[in-house]
């Protein structure tokens, strides 16, 4: 019998009870055929791979992140709970020690769900990752945290959810928004005032193939993780990149992913997106369980597979080249960027429109921080959509001092005033939500 070099714990759950059309590319059919080839290879009969059964994520366990309108039992649905619960099961078996590295193969996907969630948008309503996150902080304690973002898309609801967070560092790399749907993620968009610069976007041009994806993860990627230290690495491990893939343009290959991960070596990898239903997802999902436990996958290839057609252009080779020193520049320079940005400024605000392209929601969203030199500070989000919903929400950090927890139910206080259809306060130190 095979032996894995590490204990790996994998959870499965395709989800056959939902879809957004019989002929979409996000429905079951996506993980039903990787479970054959899993199956086919005998994945499950190694020693040291154990599958487990997915959770069904809590209503606390939402709320530790989003804001849903109007409510968590109205917007969403049992399949992306189980989903959610799926990934919380991994991170379970991971820090309770009854393995070394856990993959949550699990549909639907989560990346694009943000902090208020009206609907459905990029075949996501709440952030699987995040939840997780959030639920193994509630049990373990407090943690520092590495989100590792290798979906083609932007992964803008997981910045969303951390932009203010100096614990969660985010890092994507994603193919250019300019060329692809959320059309977010340059390099610019570094986080918000308490957690400057521990936002990561590394925008790729189309047609990066295996190259140029190795190239940025050991000279960028690598080092920043080394310094930040820490506690635990999450792979978003989106799929897309694969040259097959049908609404994507890159050229990712399954040995590439496998590397990718096998370099990163992820604590927990949490499946996206990925939609090449027979000619990529097999074969991916194959390699980087095999790369999380430590096994050979030198002989995992695609049947289409032809190495010289899936060269790397070498201007796309110079590009990256460029991109990655500006990226750490950035890195490097946070703090002092940072203080420019905060100065002695009492309050700081944002305001942007968010698009549900799923569910053809558009929100106007104002996001209010109040910086604090002893915490991380709190923040507000005033968010309007054209369905007639107006929603203000409050957030009192992880950590916060005495006078910012005051101030956010001061502020949550004043929000009885306005006519609202919902408000939130949102305490991640006393694990306490309140809806009104």
């Amino acid at each position: 019998m095979l032996k894995a070099a590490r204990t790996l714990g994998m959870v499965f759950f395709p989800a056959y009870d939902w879809a957004i059309g019989p002929s979409h590319p996000e429905r079951e059919e996506r993980l039903l055929y990787t479970q054959d080839q899993v199956m086919e290879e005998g994945v499950f009969d190694i020693e040291g791979i154990h599958l487990y059964n997915p959770s069904v994520a809590s209503r606390d366990d939402v709320t530790r992140v989003h804001f849903c309108v109007p409510d968590v039992e109205t917007r969403v649905p049992d399949s992306h709970l189980i989903s959610a619960g799926g990934a919380i099961t991994a991170g379970e078996k991971l820090l309770n020690g009854e393995v070394e590295k856990a993959f949550a193969i699990v549909r639907p996907p989560g990346h694009h769900a943000q902090r208020v969630v009206y609907g459905d948008r990029g075949f996501c309503i709440i952030n699987i990752e995040a939840v997780m996150i959030e639920h193994l902080r509630h049990i373990f304690g407090r943690k520092k945290i590495a989100v590792v973002d290798t979906d083609c898309h932007h992964g803008d609801g997981t910045q969303d959810i951390y932009w203010n967070d100096a614990d969660t560092l985010y890092i994507s790399f994603h193919q250019d928004g300019r060329t692809l749907y959320p059309g977010s993620g340059f390099i610019d968009e570094l986080g918000g005032p308490s957690a400057y610069g521990y936002t990561i976007n590394i925008p790729l041009p189309p047609q990066t193939g295996e190259e140029g994806f190795l190239y940025v993860l050991d000279n960028l990627v690598l080092p920043i993780l080394d310094e930040y230290e820490p506690d635990l690495v999450i792979n978003s491990a989106g799929q897309d990149n694969h040259y097959t893939d049908p609404i994507t343009n890159m050229k990712f290959t399954a040995q590439g992913y496998a590397e990718l991960n096998r370099r990163l070596s992820p604590d927990i990898a949490v499946l996206e997106g990925g939609y090449s239903i027979e000619g990529a997802l097999p074969y991916v999902n194959l390699g980087i369980i095999l790369a999380m436990a430590g096994m050979d996958y030198s002989h995992v290839r695609e049947p289409d597979y032809d190495e010289f057609l899936l060269r790397q252009d070498p201007e796309i080779t110079d590009y990256i080249k460029k991109l990655c020193p500006a990226l750490r520049d950035r890195w490097n320079s946070r703090k002092t960027r940072a203080e420019g940005i905060r100065g002695k400024k009492e309050v700081i605000t944002e305001s942007r429109r968010v698009y549900y392209d799923t569910d053809m929601i558009m929100e106007q969203q104002t996001r209010s921080y109040y910086p604090c030199e002893r915490c991380a500070g709190i923040d507000a989000i005033e968010s309007r959509s054209d369905r007639g919903d107006h929603v203000y929400a409050v957030t009192i950090p992880r950590g916060a001092c005495p006078s910012c927890r005051e101030k956010g139910a001061s502020l949550f206080e004043s929000s009885k005033k306005q006519r609202l259809t919902n408000r939130y306060l949102q305490d991640r130190d006393q694990d306490e939500f309140f809806a009104g």
